[in-house]
């Protein structure tokens, strides 16, 4: 009987790229030659990062990459994701389609592909999947709610909610005052909880139609999967298979990663920064639950105002952080501290470019986790059980800011223009003993929840299996 071989494609993001990567570790944990498919652009990016040797895989996991379209670049900043949108609209297809060809014509020394696992943001792939008469399995990286809140933006459209009518409205109070009681699975959600993408008069915005283009196809992928759990998610994921004809949780991802058990399987890594890992050592010397860690993903911007605010709001609070300054956080300048802040924080704070983000949520030190929401940090910041500290930037980082203030109430939100003292505030809350005790227990509580689904027996590990026994093998023409 042949191998199965499962092609892995990212949409070419980092907090994509995570996930998929986690995955496709983990088919090939259960038996399957895995191709792993980057973008050029964020395959030299990984090169630059972790050195050859990290993408020379396995003789049964490989690398390949494809065009993106866009004109090449050696830059080490996340691309710009509308013109990103566009060109994989325009130009995904073909090189996709002609890779797999070459996999399948004998030329490379791999079995036949058998599947093909999808960034749910990647629908081209979809059609590829159709021609070779293989299943196609859609993985949106997002949350459960945060999928479910992109795919009813049509809904948005057909009651007039969406355009804006006046750009006023989203300052004005009209996104807090809009409440959206007709989604099934949802409760106490406002046009402000939706995509950030709504947020805007133009009918045609790139982002809004890509996002309307990629959950309308999800209905013809073979199953759709999304990296959250039952325990957490359960009344949206339950609304979601009465549109879907199969839906699984399969997550935290980062937690079923842990149980593969192959050295070299573990050490293929999909971070695009150089991650300095002097942050430990320093975490070591710190008390229990004394450190903030303050990160804002891998697409976040802020303005140097913004930035200083920050600053000196954390200055204020009186607390130990870690902070992850990237080189772009700040757009268009370069990220500079004053000299005065160093100096007020210097013993309590320690800034780094990048780091592995995983490994420092689960420390030991770590008592809170100031986030921009994005689903990875979002995620693994409720598997160890912290209370965090919510600024939304993009997408449906809205979506899980919702979520966490309101639902999981494990969270607080910095609402409106970032002010110091209203960071320093907020910091105190969650961090100080008495002041954070009701979040944090409520946090390990969904803590032991989460930890729960992705044990031997628990609900993510019964859906992994049925994904790979039931859909990815039973359904396969081509084994």
């Amino acid at each position: 009987m042949q191998r199965p071989h499962a092609v892995v494609i990212p949409y070419p993001a980092q907090g994509h790229l995570n996930p998929l990567l986690k995955l496709a570790k983990l088919l090939h944990s259960r038996g399957f030659f895995v191709t792993f498919v980057n973008s050029d652009f964020n395959h030299n990016r990984l090169l630059r990062s972790r050195g050859p040797a990290s993408l020379a895989g396995l003789p049964d996991f490989r690398f390949a990459a494809i065009p993106d379209g866009l004109p090449p670049s050696d830059k080490d900043a996340t691309q710009d994701i509308a013109e990103l949108c566009e060109s994989l609209l325009k130009n995904g297809l073909p090189p996709f389609l002609d890779l797999i060809e070459a996999l399948n014509d004998g030329s490379r020394d791999c079995p036949r592909v058998t599947c093909i696992v999808t960034d749910g943001h990647m629908s081209f792939t979809l059609d590829a999947a159709e021609r070779l008469g293989i299943p196609a399995i859609y993985f949106f990286t997002t949350s459960a709610c945060g999928f479910w809140a992109h795919s009813h933006v049509r809904g948005l459209i057909e009651r007039g909610i969406f355009p804006l009518k006046d750009e006023c409205q989203i300052s004005n109070g009209y996104l807090e005052a809009t409440e959206i009681d007709w989604v099934p699975g949802f409760r106490n959600m406002r046009l402000r909880d939706f995509t950030s993408f709504v947020r805007t008069t133009d009918p045609d915005d790139v982002l809004i139609n890509y996002n309307l283009i990629q959950t309308k196809n999800a209905a013809r992928a073979t199953a759709v999967i999304l990296n959250t759990c039952e325990g957490l998610e359960k009344e949206v994921l339950d609304a979601q298979r009465q549109r879907f004809e199969k839906v699984l949780s399969i997550g935290p991802l980062h937690l079923l990663e842990r149980a593969i058990e192959d050295p070299q399987l573990q050490a293929i890594g999909s971070s695009l920064w150089k991650e300095d890992d002097a942050c430990l050592p320093w975490l070591d010397q710190r008390a229990p639950r004394s450190v903030l860690f303050v990160n804002f993903g891998s697409i976040t911007v802020v303005s140097t105002a913004q930035l200083l605010e920050f600053a000196w709001g954390l200055a204020e609070s009186g607390s130990h952080f870690l902070w992850v300054i990237r080189p772009d956080l700040v757009s268009g300048e370069s990220a500079i501290l004053p000299r005065n802040f160093l100096q007020e924080v210097a013993g309590r704070a320690m800034m780094v470019e990048w780091c592995a983000q995983e490994r420092v949520l689960g420390h030991p030190s770590l008592g809170g986790f100031l986030t921009h929401c994005g689903w990875n940090s979002t995620i693994e910041g409720l598997a160890e059980g912290l209370p965090m500290i919510c600024w939304p930037f993009f997408a449906e980082q809205q979506t899980n800011c919702r979520y966490l203030c309101r639902n999981w109430e494990v969270g607080v939100e910095i609402e409106g223009e970032v002010r110091r003292e209203r960071v320093a505030e907020l910091v105190r809350e969650v961090m100080e003993e008495e002041k954070g005790k009701g979040k944090r227990l409520r946090a390990e509580e969904w803590r032991d929840k989460i930890r729960a689904a992705a044990q031997p027996g628990g609900s993510s590990c019964l859906n992994m299996d049925l994904l790979v026994n039931e859909i990815l093998l039973k359904k396969n023409t081509n084994l």
